[in-house]
């Protein structure tokens, strides 16, 4: 079995896993590359967010924004001796699955994941991947609702199955659902 180094920091909305994600980066003692996967904000509220990520940054990382290709940015910056951290999965798909003009989703988003899924496997690198878990409440009314939670759960699993390192965060606490060594 060959060894990897990816870890998969998922939880809820401002659960701490952005913040938990960027420490683990920093620690790595390896330049990073950051990987934003949300499209360019269009209200006050989404801009300042993308802003306080931005400033938290350390200016000296690398930043690549793709909100669509993932797999193909991840192939692009990952090497050996060189971490990559994705933020998020979540925006990820919901680019996927709804385009900003309103149409239907892309008929190739399972391509897409299966995409991101065969690169992630493929990395040489470290890589840290962030998305939310969004599944603990009740069946979402609407099919289109349901479609999302339904594949973000699902893609959720395939990268928590691939990656010997996955950590939740609660409230600002890392739980540590799979640890490395296992």
């Amino acid at each position: 079995m060959i060894s990897r180094d990816l870890t998969f920091v998922l939880g809820g909305a401002r659960s701490g896993k952005s913040a938990h994600a960027e420490r683990l980066a920093s620690d790595s003692a390896q330049s990073v590359t950051y990987i934003a996967t949300a499209r360019m904000a269009d209200d006050a509220e989404f801009a300042a967010r993308i802003a306080h990520h931005r400033e938290r940054r350390p200016a000296h990382w690398q930043l690549r924004e793709e909100p669509l290709d993932l797999a193909g940015a991840l192939a692009s910056v990952d090497a050996p001796g060189h971490c990559v951290l994705i933020d998020c999965l979540t925006l990820w798909l919901a680019n996927l699955l709804c385009p900003p003009d309103g149409s239907a989703p892309d008929a190739d988003y399972p391509a897409r994941l299966a995409a991101f899924e065969t690169a992630l496997g493929a990395a040489t690198g470290k890589v840290i991947v962030v998305s939310n878990e969004i599944g603990l409440g009740v069946v979402p009314l609407g099919a289109a609702t349901r479609l999302y939670v339904d594949t973000l759960g699902r893609l959720n699993q395939r990268v928590a199955a691939l990656c010997p390192q996955v950590t939740m965060m609660v409230a600002g606490l890392p739980l540590v659902l799979k640890p490395a060594n296992r």
